[in-house]
């Protein structure tokens, strides 16, 4: 994975900004996987206590191909802040390293921490949950969605490492 600026010197340089391009996630995710640092293009998918459509993404490739080659994305999860199902586990976790995923970003709990800890994966959630979710086939895929009240959009680059996460509208 290529270097980024750290999250830090990105508020920096943007701290003027009010065109609402670059954007601050609120500092209320834990760091679950592997890998503390990662950046990429976004792929949404909206989803409540159901995640069926988290599975079907993470079972996908996780790149697209660009100009520079193969880019890896981050699947940003609009779980609703729910705290009563969790909507990634470890066989999700292998899914995300297998088909090359950046990382994921999850409004809403994970289970399976352990296993998700030996992911070499950027994972980040609310909180953890032994809960497994229904599948009721329930979710919607590359729109914009609000994580805990912050605009993300499809294509938006998303950039992690250990103080925090920023969206940005374009390649930083």
């Amino acid at each position: 994975m290529s270097k980024f600026e750290p999250t830090t010197d990105l508020c920096d340089r943007h701290l003027g900004d009010h065109s609402g391009d670059f954007r601050v996630l609120p500092p209320v995710f834990s760091d679950f996987g592997q890998l503390h640092r990662f950046h990429g293009p976004v792929f949404t998918v909206k989803c409540l206590d159901d995640n069926t459509s988290v599975k079907a993404a993470l079972e996908s490739p996780g790149w697209i191909d660009g100009p520079q080659g193969r880019i890896a994305q981050v699947l940003v999860v609009a779980g609703g802040g729910s705290l009563r199902s969790a909507l990634m586990g470890g066989k999700l976790g292998s899914h995300a390293v297998r088909n090359g995923w950046a990382g994921v970003v999850v409004d809403g709990c994970v289970r399976d921490v352990a296993e998700l800890a030996a992911c070499a994966v950027g994972i980040r959630a609310l909180a953890r949950l032994p809960m497994p979710t229904q599948r009721r086939m329930a979710g919607t895929t590359q729109i914009p969605v609000q994580i805990q009240g912050t605009w993300v959009r499809p294509g938006d680059w998303l950039y992690a490492d250990e103080d925090g996460m920023v969206v940005s509208s374009r390649p930083l």
